[in-house]
């Protein structure tokens, strides 16, 4: 029999056209895992590269609280060093690494001791004022007693006019008080503070506070006056220990 042979190829690849959905349907599972697995394995990748991201940020956000840290720290030791050019005697530049646990008594805790030539009575300073009095030496540490301890008077004289008085400590860190001022003393809100060097504990002319309030009552002897330290006793980190001549060559 004789087949006409465009006929028979155009049956044949009718034939073609017709499996075509059934070779795509048959394969369709094969496809279908192929599928879910790259989507699978895209998710994994990305949840890696998130949870990276995420690490690699808070690594970066802790380098950049320690460097604010450090450029902080940095400007307080500027601040310092400025400070110790100031003071006219040799100085040694502490840490305060303790506190006193009782919220009632202002002591410090300064890592430097005997070693290094700290010696009872020796003053301390930060860069903006008279902080205290070192009461106790070991051989590494020593410990400062803060001008506004209650236990502590420290001798002052106006800046302005030389009037000399005395700065109680009242057991908090922002105020002093300054006891037995008559009515007719010259001293005002805003005066200067600063070490007489009266008692030969504190070298004189260091600044200590600055006169926040002056009340006169004419029914009472005295006026009542508060001052303000010029240290800042609550967030000082390093300290001047200074050497007076006579103690510390």
């Amino acid at each position: 029999m004789f087949i006409y042979a465009p006929l028979f190829s155009s049956a044949r690849s009718i034939a073609v056209d017709i499996s075509v959905p059934f070779h795509w349907l048959s394969d369709l599972p094969e496809r279908t895992g192929l599928w879910a697995d790259d989507r699978l394995s895209s998710r994994a990748a990305l949840i890696h590269e998130n949870q990276a991201l995420r690490s690699e940020n808070l690594i970066l956000n802790q380098k950049l609280q320690k460097n604010a840290a450090l450029e902080a720290e940095n400007f307080r030791l500027r601040q310092l060093l400025n400070a110790s050019d100031a003071v006219q005697t040799r100085v040694l530049i502490g840490e305060i690494v303790g506190v006193a646990p009782d919220p009632q008594v202002h002591k410090v805790l300064i890592n430097r001791g005997s070693n290094n030539g700290v010696y009872e009575g020796q003053a301390v300073l930060d860069a903006f004022g008279l902080m205290g009095q070192v009461v106790e030496v070991g051989e590494q540490q020593s410990v400062a007693l803060l001008i506004t301890d209650a236990t502590h008077a420290l001798p002052v004289q106006v800046n302005r006019n030389g009037v000399r008085l005395v700065a109680d400590g009242v057991g908090t860190l922002e105020s002093l008080i300054l006891r037995h001022v008559a009515n007719t003393v010259d001293i005002q809100v805003g005066d200067l503070l600063v070490s007489s060097g009266l008692g030969l504990v504190f070298p004189a002319g260091y600044p200590v506070a600055e006169v926040t309030e002056v009340e006169v009552d004419p029914g009472r002897a005295f006026a009542r006056v508060k001052a303000a330290p010029k240290a800042q006793m609550n967030r000082s980190r390093h300290v001047l220990l200074v050497f007076e001549d006579k103690k510390g060559g």
